[in-house]
């Protein structure tokens, strides 16, 4: 990508609570603002009205194409021969556009649900990660890529077990990894396996995700902005909370994409970049990492698993699975 890369971008999932129209306003007013990074999926459901903002934008002046970035994703259920290509080229034309800066796996399996669907939602089809069925979608991924549909292919959610498993298999290496990132959550190993081999680290849920659907909460887990640390940040800088976790992704080189639908939040967001931590303040900051796992994914479990930790190699190694007539068992 010959582009400057944004500092911070913005997401466009709208958390099962926000609309088409609601999101898509945010991305106009993100665009006035001086947002130049975008992060959409087609799982969303919202990229044609995204879609028609860049059209308004571009044809206004308020923009040009080649100073957006524009990523996007393509859901679990489009892994199979052929739809990889089917779903960019969706993408494409729900957002406008003749080429995709940055196209994702969204998550390393085929598993998917239905949007808007509850926590203990299953899908009987759902089966555990293999490197091999992952390495003939990316290779889909990479004839993207090679015809000009994307700019650049990237993953997301994965491990460093998986990433182990796959990148010897691939002709492309990704060009960003997205996965969740706040100072509670800091998954410092896996940010510095992809650094060392020049993947963009991009943080999704940075500010803790305080609107996340209530499928992805349980009782045990931390609110970052509520945190009498990051608080105490804060006011020492003048500012809200949620801009010290932005901050800190900023100062860990890490690529924040949060989302806001109100005015003053979006602009906001995207200065906190500029806010220049002390080396106190970092450290604290560091010190607040616990695990603090918001998106565990159980939606995406399969028959015989323990639980969601299997989603995330927690062992770090990947389990080998072996398919029974009462459903995926652990192999020895």
């Amino acid at each position: 990508m010959t582009k400057v890369f944004p500092k911070i971008g913005m997401g466009t999932f709208g958390s099962d609570r926000y609309d088409g129209a609601t999101v898509s306003a945010a991305v106009a007013e993100a665009l006035r603002a001086g947002y130049r990074l975008f992060d959409c999926a087609s799982v969303y459901g919202n990229e044609k009205e995204i879609g028609d903002v860049f059209a308004s934008a571009f044809a206004d002046g308020i923009v040009r194409r080649e100073d957006v970035t524009v990523m996007s994703k393509v859901w679990n259920d489009c892994h199979g021969e052929g739809r990889i290509a089917e779903s960019c080229k969706q993408s494409l034309s729900d957002l406008g556009l003749e080429y995709l800066d940055v196209y994702f796996m969204h998550w390393p399996f085929p598993n998917y649900h239905a949007r808007g669907c509850g926590g203990d939602s299953r899908n009987p089809d759902s089966r555990p990660f293999f490197a091999e069925e992952f390495s003939e979608a990316w290779r889909q991924m990479e004839e993207l890529k090679r015809g000009g549909y994307v700019r650049e292919i990237a993953m997301s959610n994965m491990t460093v077990p998986k990433l182990e498993a796959v990148l010897p298999e691939c002709s492309v290496m990704p060009f960003a990894h997205e996965a969740e990132l706040h100072p509670t959550f800091q998954q410092k190993e896996l940010r510095k396996y992809c650094a060392d081999r020049g993947i963009i680290n991009i943080g999704f849920c940075p500010l803790g995700s305080p609107n996340r659907p209530e499928r992805d909460r349980t009782p045990d887990d931390i609110a970052d902005t509520g945190l009498p640390a990051i608080e105490e940040i804060a006011r020492a800088h003048g500012c809200h909370a949620a801009e010290i976790c932005l901050a800190w992704a900023a100062a860990e080189g890490i690529v924040p994409i949060p989302f806001a639908s109100r005015k003053e939040n979006i602009a906001k967001n995207i200065r906190a970049a500029d806010i220049v931590l002390t080396d106190e303040e970092k450290s604290v900051l560091s010190s607040l990492d616990c695990g603090n796992r918001l998106i565990k994914g159980q939606v995406f479990l399969w028959e015989g698993s323990d639980g969601w930790q299997d989603l995330w190699d927690v062992n770090g190694r990947l389990e080998k699975w072996k398919k029974t007539a009462s459903g995926w068992i652990k192999a020895e």
